[in-house]
């Protein structure tokens, strides 16, 4: 427990401001090896299109990153904890239990003028590659980026 209030510590939010999400599963288990569980993570990053625009993500067998600018009136952890809510809710639901989908907490960085935001969102979109999954990025079909 109390990690998870450290990562709270600091933590801002500022409407405009792009932020790098990252996410771990409980027990960091491959459940985003399912296809259909994977989507459903997608589906709820496009539920919270009002209050964060979604810039690239990239879901991962266990964990996800997510890079987003928050839209005014938004609140990063409450973005966050809604799509993590809503996935998890559908995902339980599709596998018929009731054990955690998601660690608690997130780790977010904000990201500054002086960031280069093509290379955080390679980054983001390249880890299919550098973990091995695929040989070339096209043969990943659960990431996607607004420069496409």
């Amino acid at each position: 427990m109390a990690a998870g209030k450290n990562l709270r510590k600091g933590r801002y939010s500022e409407a405009g401001r792009i932020y790098l999400i990252t996410t771990t599963t409980y027990l960091r288990q491959p459940l985003f090896r399912d296809f259909q569980l994977a989507r459903e993570v997608v589906c709820s990053l496009r539920r919270e299109h009002s209050r964060a625009e979604t810039l690239c993500y990239v879901v991962m067998p266990d964990h996800l990153h997510w890079l987003i600018q928050l839209r005014d009136n938004a609140e990063l952890s409450s973005v966050v904890r809604n799509v993590k809510a809503g996935s998890s809710l559908r995902i339980r639901r599709a596998l018929g239990r009731q054990q955690p989908v998601w660690q608690r907490g997130f780790h977010d960085r904000a990201l500054r003028a002086e960031d280069d935001l093509a290379s955080v969102a390679r980054y983001v979109v390249a880890n299919p590659l550098r973990a091995c999954l695929v040989a070339r990025l096209g043969e990943y079909s659960l990431w996607d980026a607004i420069w496409l």
